[in-house]
């Protein structure tokens, strides 16, 4: 069985375990405070071209949302996003249990348009009982998104903008950041990126670590007492150091953006393959979730030799699969695949 089912359903990258195997005996600081934790926020505040950002890690993606959408929103504030953002649909109303609404408007393609923030936000300006109401706090947007698509450079500074003149926090999520800055149609740097939100983190579990998120505040613009929000959420780890060597790991030479490139170099040759095979694409990703529009009598077949994800029925002959690269994807899983296509 070969799978492209998540970029996630394996282990770390060997250099990140060899380096967890490394420092394993040595006596560390606990919760964030050791050596490598250390190491490993100089490290991404020099990729990130951000010399006082305040950095803090997570161990996962819903975890670190529900914490720093919390730690930035007044009480009564809720967050705007798009129908498929991952705030909506696929983290179990972790941020309405901290009592923040989700208010979700239509995305296009995965991505939110300036258009309809735009068309919200003076909707909600001219509600003359808008005080009854969730007051809009943050943005939330996903790079890449649900559907694999990313933001052009203009896109976000564009909501950026519109952030800035309506008092609102940009806030993105980075679970699969590698992924879209690897993308050949990307035009975003890391540190371009950085100056153009308020919070953003990059993703480790989904990039070559066996877990973890890390957070960064690019000004030096964390809520104050972040770390007492970081505990109140149950989301404080003893053993800090997992996460912060890991990163270490993987913003030492490259990995982290050598392992990107890998899964999108993969990514590209899968899609070229369902192309010669006349299978069609739900849409067009640039980066490492691929979603193919598959008859369900293959879907069936498939499913006997290969992992994947149903992401839903286009017609009651047809549905969009997911198939998903990784660090660990190689060329003989492609050349399985083909086989398997005939």
């Amino acid at each position: 069985m070969i799978s492209f089912e998540s970029d996630y359903n394996n282990g770390a990258h060997p250099q990140v375990i060899e380096r967890l195997v490394e420092t394993n005996a040595e006596p560390t600081a606990t919760y964030g405070f050791d050596v490598y934790s250390e190491q490993a926020k100089q490290k991404i505040r020099m990729a990130c071209g951000t010399p006082d950002a305040e950095i803090f890690f997570l161990m996962g993606g819903t975890q670190t949302n529900a914490t720093v959408i919390d730690g930035m929103m007044r009480s009564y504030e809720a967050v705007v996003t798009i129908d498929s953002g991952h705030i909506n649909v696929h983290e179990a109303t972790a941020i309405e249990a901290s009592g923040h609404k989700v208010i979700a408007l239509p995305g296009y393609d995965g991505k939110l348009a300036v258009a309809e923030l735009d068309n919200f936000m003076r909707a909600f300006m001219n509600d003359g009982s808008r005080e009854h109401c969730a007051q809009p706090g943050m943005v939330y947007i996903s790079f890449p998104s649900e559907y694999g698509t990313i933001y052009s450079r203009d896109e976000i500074a564009r909501l950026y903008a519109a952030c800035q003149q309506y008092g609102l926090q940009l806030y993105i999520d980075g679970a699969r950041l590698g992924y879209a800055l690897a993308s050949p149609a990307n035009d975003v740097t890391l540190p371009w990126l950085a100056a153009h939100c308020d919070a953003f983190y990059v993703g480790g579990t989904k990039v070559g670590a066996l877990c973890g998120e890390a957070v960064v505040f690019p000004r030096g613009n964390a809520p104050k007492n972040f770390f007492s929000i970081i505990k109140r959420h149950g989301a404080l780890l003893a053993k800090g150091r997992l996460v912060g060597v890991q990163f270490d790991a993987l913003f030492t030479n490259n990995l982290y953006f050598d392992i990107s490139a890998h899964a999108i170099r993969m990514a590209m040759q899968l899609k070229q393959l369902f192309i010669d095979h006349g299978y069609p694409f739900f849409l067009d990703s640039p980066t490492n979730q691929q979603f193919v529009v598959i008859p369900n009598g293959k879907v069936r077949e498939l499913e006997q030799q290969v992992e994947f994800t149903h992401w839903g029925a286009t017609d009651s002959h047809h549905t969009v699969c997911r198939f998903v690269t990784s660090w660990s994807t190689t060329e003989e899983d492609l050349q399985a695949l083909a086989r398997i296509l005939g």
